[in-house]
C-alpha cells in the first residue's frame, strides 16, 4: 500500500542537483511545422481534411528501432480560436533528433467508434507515451468533446495502430469520476541504459496527472486507473500553483515521470498569472512514498525565448513539454511552442 507521506510545502530553495538538464536548443527553428499538403479522409466529417494545416504542437516522444518517434498534436483549419478546431495525433520519426519524416495521415483521431462521445468534435489532444519492457506502448491523451476534457488511454505495439480504451477513470468508484474534467497523465518509468520503461512501484503502476494541481493514480493493468484520495476523501493535491512564481496559475504534468537514484522526477508545465507564459519546472518525489515531495525547482528550467516560441496561437509564449527520451547518451526534450510548432532542446 502506498503511504500518503508528508507534503513539504515550504522546503526552501532547492539545489536542483537531482534535476534533469541543463538543456540547450541545438537548432533555432521548429522541428515540426504545419503543412496544408497533408490530407486524409476524416470519418467524423465523411470528407477529406487537411489535418495539420493550422498547427502542430504538444508532442510525445519514445525510442523505437533505433529512431526517435514523435507523436504530435495537429489541428486542421476548421475554426478560429484555441480549442475550437479538431485535433488529431500525427507520427514522425528521426535519426538525428531534428530532421523529421512525417507520416501523411494521423495515427489517432476522432473516429466512428465507441469513443466518439468523448472525441467528437474536438478530437484527440496532447499525447504522452511510455513503453513497457515487452514493447507495449501506452498513450495518455485528452479526449475533447468540447464539453468535458477527459484523460484517456490508448495502446499500441507499433506506434501507428492504436487501440482506444476510453477515459482512464471511467467506472472507478461507482462512476464518481466519469464526468470529471481531467487531463495530462505522466506514467512513471525507469531508466535502463538508454531505455525508459514503465515500472511498478510496490506492485502498482503509477501515473501523475492533472493541471490545476498534480495528483497520483494507481493501476494494475495500465488501462484502468484509480486517483489517490486524501484523508478527507477528496483528490489529493501533491503540488499546486505557487503565488508569485512561474507556476502561479497552473501546474500541468509533462512527459512520463522518471525514477532516478534520487527519487521520481516529474517535469511539469507551469503558467504564470502575471505573464500568462508557459514554462517548465521539475519536482522530485520520494520513490518509497511517491506522494511525498522532496524538492522542487523555484525557477523554470526552460522558458519561451525564441520567436516561434512566442508567436503562434498562444501569443504570450509557450514551451509546453510532453516528450522526453534518452538517445545516444543524451536527453532529447520535445515541446509545443505557442500552440503552433514543435521545438527541441538537448542535454547530456
Amino acid at each position: 500500500m502506498l503511504g500518503l507521506g508528508v507534503l513539504l510545502a515550504g522546503c526552501g530553495r532547492p539545489s536542483g542537483s537531482w534535476a534533469i538538464g541543463p538543456f540547450e536548443r541545438p537548432v533555432k527553428d521548429p522541428v515540426i511545422t504545419p503543412d496544408a499538403s497533408s490530407v486524409f479522409f476524416c470519418p467524423m466529417r465523411s470528407d477529406s481534411v487537411k489535418w495539420r494545416e493550422s498547427d502542430t504542437f504538444n508532442p510525445a516522444a519514445v525510442v523505437k528501432d533505433g529512431k526517435i518517434c514523435v507523436l504530435f498534436r495537429a489541428e486542421d483549419n476548421s475554426a478560429t480560436g484555441i480549442g475550437s478546431r479538431t485535433s488529431r495525433i500525427g507520427y514522425a520519426e528521426t535519426c538525428d533528433g531534428v530532421n523529421m519524416t512525417i507520416d501523411p495521415e494521423p495515427v489517432l483521431f476522432p473516429a466512428d467508434d465507441d469513443f466518439k462521445v468523448f472525441d467528437w468534435p474536438g478530437g484527440c489532444e496532447d499525447p504522452r507515451v511510455a513503453c513497457t519492457e515487452d514493447g507495449l506502448f501506452v498513450m495518455t491523451y485528452t479526449s475533447w468533446n468540447r464539453d468535458t476534457p477527459r484523460l484517456s488511454i490508448a495502446t499500441s505495439r507499433d506506434l501507428k495502430t492504436w487501440t482506444k480504451h476510453g477515459p482512464a477513470f471511467a467506472g472507478i468508484e461507482g462512476g464518481r469520476y466519469d464526468d470529471m474534467a481531467c487531463k495530462s497523465g505522466s506514467i512513471v518509468t525507469r531508466l535502463d541504459g538508454d531505455n525508459l520503461f514503465i515500472e511498478k512501484i510496490k506492485g502498482k503502476y503509477l501515473m501523475y496527472w492533472g493541471e490545476d494541481m498534480v495528483n497520483l493514480a494507481t493501476s494494475d493493468d495500465l488501462i484502468h486507473w484509480t486517483p489517490m484520495l486524501g484523508p478527507d476523501g477528496e483528490l489529493l493535491s501533491l503540488i499546486a500553483p505557487r503565488e508569485g512564481m512561474f507556476d502561479s496559475s497552473l501546474t500541468e504534468c509533462g512527459p512520463p515521470a522518471i525514477h532516478t537514484k534520487d527519487g521520481i522526477v516529474l517535469i511539469y508545465n507551469g503558467r504564470s498569472n502575471e505573464s500568462h507564459a508557459y514554462c517548465a519546472g521539475q519536482v522530485l518525489f520520494d520513490a518509497d512514498d511517491p506522494v511525498k515531495v522532496l524538492d522542487r525547482l523555484d525557477e523554470p528550467f526552460i522558458s519561451p525565448e525564441l520567436d516561434f516560441e512566442k508567436s503562434g496561437q498562444y501569443v504570450d509564449g509557450t514551451v509546453f513539454v510532453e516528450g522526453l527520451v534518452r538517445y545516444n547518451g543524451r536527453w532529447y526534450l520535445y515541446y509545443g511552442c505557442a500552440d503552433s510548432f514543435v521545438g527541441l532542446a538537448v542535454s547530456r
